[in-house]
């Protein structure tokens, strides 16, 4: 055996025990199609497996496939022509989410995962965009919609999908069980053989799939190949930490779970290098990282997710603008571990979720957490829950556009929205990582509350849908809102392209500060080339003099020159949320 088709067969045995060399055999010849018969272009990388491609450029933006609508084009045709044309190099790569036939969930409930949704568009669309972009594509592999052939088959009791889904006797104690909904976990299903009672982790239109049966995960390989071949270079495994389930556990983080992640990075990295692997995991911090597999690091490079989602900072950068203080997002920021060269966060504020709360566990007091959501209420948003174990419900997350939760702090409304606002996008593309922006930020969109009473679901609240031509004249319009927001997103994002002290992998360090100010230093670099950020958190002025012993060394070591396209630079006061940036090349 290769040393490649040595850790695919530990991996399957784990999984499979005795059955390991039949469902290698089968992967073996997944992989034969892949490199015979892919007529599309290879990933837009070659790099060797041990050195993502990333850089300073890479800077991606989050949409729907048809955020925006232009009457008589197939919308991922103008999603691509947006881009283009009010983007253009400023980002690196786009994140289309689900763009499947569905039934539920804006896309989440697929029905057919080789399919466009005929309504976005057709592969070429795809392709398109994946030779414009570096083009995430999600794998939703937990769960299928009802309405697909696979359920189909488990209804009528056919062949493959007679197997693919996981029956439970309804008096079964499933209290065990982590829950990221209030739904029932068990939905009754009528079927030829009776009613059954089959798994559903999110809700009753989203079946989850039994990956005991490898069968279930060779059609996920196939699929993951097939995306591969039509020019998809990053794969969002979206809700994984739910994948494999065992009565009488949590049913949350399973090792057999990390398994299927490690198998699918040993695959992409052979099969297609420099593909990205980011899994999806909304949950508290030191279980959302576990995804990276550091804890091998002492046996050879990590073996997991090349990236993960960095779900804790937004809520609480929501709490360090609305609070005005930075010690919290400090602490947790010095706490951040090293990374290895291999891996990498994906940095945002904004998704098509809401803001999960769960990530602030362990990380700000349940009162302070509380005061958040009683803010964001009054901001127009609205708070998901989860079941718990006992059977009492909390808080999952906060239903709110970014930048309507930016219009005050726990005084409520004031002036300074849009800096406040902008200031935290800064912070967010000055991290260690990869930065990407939601396109309902890059436009400063409101609350669809409308959306929400059309749709029944809380997190219609930040789906709008713009028509190209509306959304266009609010862009070229110096007045309104929009433009202001965009055009100084889009400033930020080209001097930070430019800015090679934000590469992914430059160390990162927190510089200590008094609460309304936080410092980031970037760097150095091997030529000595280093950044430093500097950030009010606050609605009222602050004097450079009262910065601290750190940052006043810091400030006194280097000559600085000034970057940021925001704010002047040189006076010893910041003004509320001001931007700082500046770099040294010593």
């Amino acid at each position: 055996m290769t040393p490649f088709e040595q850790t695919v067969h530990h991996y399957l045995t784990h999984l499979y025990g005795p059955r390991a060399g039949e469902v290698q055999r089968r992967i073996g010849q997944h992989l034969a199609n892949f490199r015979t018969a892919s007529t599309a272009s290879p990933p837009a990388s070659t790099a060797g497996h041990d050195a993502p491609t990333w850089s300073e450029k890479d800077q991606w933006v989050i949409c729907y496939g048809d955020s925006i609508l232009d009457e008589g084009t197939p919308p991922l045709a103008v999603l691509d022509t947006f881009l283009q044309r009010y983007l253009g190099d400023a980002i690196s790569g786009v994140h289309v989410l689900p763009f499947f036939p569905w039934s539920s969930d804006d896309g989440f409930s697929v029905i057919h995962y080789r399919e466009v949704n005929s309504e976005l568009g057709e592969w070429a669309h795809i392709q398109t965009l994946a030779s414009h972009y570096d083009l995430m594509a999600d794998l939703v592999l937990n769960h299928v919609s009802r309405e697909s052939l696979w359920f189909v088959d488990y209804l009528t009791g056919s062949l493959p999908g007679r197997d693919y889904f996981i029956e439970v006797d309804p008096d079964t104690d499933v209290s065990q069980v982590t829950r990221p909904r209030s739904s029932p976990l068990l939905v009754p299903i009528s079927t030829r053989r009776g009613t059954r009672h089959v798994w559903a982790t999110f809700s009753e239109d989203q079946i989850d799939l039994n990956f005991e049966n490898p069968d279930v995960l060779l059609e996920f390989v196939g699929i993951l190949l097939f995306y591969l071949q039509q020019g998809v270079r990053i794969i969002r495994l979206d809700a994984v930490a739910f994948l494999w389930k065992r009565l009488g556990t949590s049913c949350i983080h399973l090792p057999e779970t990390h398994t299927v992640v490690r198998l699918l990075r040993a695959i992409v990295d052979e099969i297609a290098p420099g593909t990205l692997l980011i899994t999806e995991t909304n949950v508290p911090h030191a279980e959302n990282i576990s995804y990276f597999g550091l804890e091998r690091l002492a046996k050879g490079a990590p073996d997991e997710a090349h990236m993960v989602y960095q779900f804790a900072l937004p809520p609480l950068l929501l709490h360090t603008l609305t609070r005005g203080e930075a010690t919290t997002i400090q602490t947790w920021l010095n706490s951040l571990p090293v990374l290895p060269e291999q891996c990498t966060y994906l940095n945002f504020t904004a998704s098509h979720d809401g803001i999960g709360v769960r990530p602030l566990e362990g990380l700000l007091p349940d009162h302070e957490r509380d005061a958040l959501l009683e803010l964001m209420h009054r901001f127009g948003g609205f708070v998901s829950m989860r079941s718990n174990p006992d059977g009492s419900d909390t808080p999952y997350e906060i239903n709110i556009t970014w930048f309507e939760a930016m219009c005050g702090t726990r005084r409520g409304p004031d002036p300074w929205q849009i800096a406040r606002f902008l200031c935290s996008q800064a912070i967010m593309l000055s991290l260690q990582g990869i930065p990407a922006l939601y396109i309902h930020t890059l436009t400063g969109t409101l609350n669809d509350v409308e959306g929400v009473e059309r749709s029944g679901r809380l997190r219609s609240i930040n789906r709008r849908r713009w028509q190209l031509d509306e959304l266009a004249l609010l862009l070229e319009s110096p007045s309104t809102p929009t433009h202001d927001v965009f055009h100084a997103l889009h400033r930020l994002l080209e001097q930070r392209r430019q800015e090679p002290c934000f590469h992914p992998n430059a160390p990162q360090r927190v510089i200590d500060t008094p609460p309304e100010l936080l410092a980031i230093e970037r760097g150095p670099l091997r030529n000595g080339r280093r950044l430093l950020a500097l950030y009010n958190v606050t609605d009222g002025k602050f004097d450079l003099a009262h910065a601290g012993d750190a940052l006043n060394q810091a400030l006194t070591q280097h000559h600085w020159q000034p970057l940021d396209p925001l704010t002047a630079h040189h006076e010893e006061t910041l003004p509320p949320y001001a931007v700082r940036w500046l770099a040294a090349e010593t």
